[in-house]
């Protein structure tokens, strides 16, 4: 790239768009500790008491179109900079994407939901993802919500039929 570029070297990648890097020789952390701080400071949530987890398993969320409304405004930026902080905490997506369902016409009953999520941050906020240098492949398990059911009258020849 040296070649075909003119580059400069500036010293190790320590931030980057918002990414912390850490970098050892054991490997490399990433996380977005300050970001969340400046995100729980933005939502006036920096003296509220943390949670263990970022939903309950007892939560329904839905409509509640009889709920009180709230700022749209407000909740899409909070909901937006979840899903930014996601880069490093891919394990809070789900309790995000429950929550950005009601961006339409969010309510008191979503917000307090989306303020569960940062209380959770809040008593988490120095956890990442760690790259270790040591692994020489990387193991990527996936699952499926799928019965790979026969649709018709579809013949594969490797599955008995």
């Amino acid at each position: 790239m040296s070649k075909e570029f003119e580059m400069s070297m500036m010293g190790e990648l320590t931030f980057f768009l918002g990414l912390q890097i850490k970098q050892s020789k054991d490997g490399i952390f990433i996380n977005q500790a300050k970001y969340t701080k400046e995100l729980l400071k933005r939502f006036d949530m920096e003296a509220s008491n943390a949670f263990d987890t970022p939903m309950s398993s007892s939560l329904k969320l839905d409509k509640d179109e009889k709920g009180k409304d709230v700022d749209i405004k407000r909740y899409r930026g909070m909901i937006g900079s979840l899903f930014y902080l996601t880069a490093s905490r891919p394990y809070i997506m789900f309790s995000v994407c429950l929550c950005a369902r009601f961006q339409a016409c969010p309510k008191e009953s979503h917000l307090i939901a989306v303020k569960r999520i940062l209380r959770y941050l809040k008593g988490t906020h120095d956890l990442g993802l760690w790259f270790s240098r040591n692994t020489s492949f990387f193991y990527l398990i996936g699952y499926s919500d799928a019965d790979y059911a026969l649709v018709g009258n579809i013949d594969y020849p490797w599955m008995d039929t």
